[in-house]
């Protein structure tokens, strides 16, 4: 999946009235993000969105799945969760799940300890 891919520039498309979209590829798919914050992926040509324990409720409520990968042989279960089809139509559809990701996403870097600097 290239970052001309149709499926990526559809999703930045639908992320952009929250922020300044952009993507970026990763193991095969690409991570989004919205002003700098990783807040979404796209794997296996499905969007997912970031979840947490506050917002995972709604997306169980919607219908939609976490994003699960075989690792070492098991399955590992991600805090990424697909959309309602619906809400892959327009921006509008799609902006109360975005923003729920984006907040799920701010939370996470709010809990998560600063990365070292690289030394160069």
């Amino acid at each position: 999946m290239s970052a001309t891919d149709p499926l990526v520039a559809h999703c930045l498309e639908l992320l952009s009235p929250l922020g300044l979209a952009s993507a970026r590829g990763m193991f095969g798919g690409h991570g989004l993000r919205i002003d700098g914050v990783f807040m979404a992926l796209i794997a296996f040509d499905r969007l997912y969105l970031k979840v947490d324990a506050k917002t995972r409720p709604q997306f169980e409520a919607a219908g939609c799945e976490p994003f699960v990968y075989e690792g070492k042989g098991r399955p590992v279960t991600m805090s990424y969760w697909t959309v309602p089809p619906e809400a892959m139509e327009s921006p509008a559809l799609m902006r109360p799940w975005a923003q729920l990701a984006l907040e799920a996403a701010w939370r996470a870097a709010q809990q998560s300890p600063p990365k070292p600097r690289r030394k160069r």
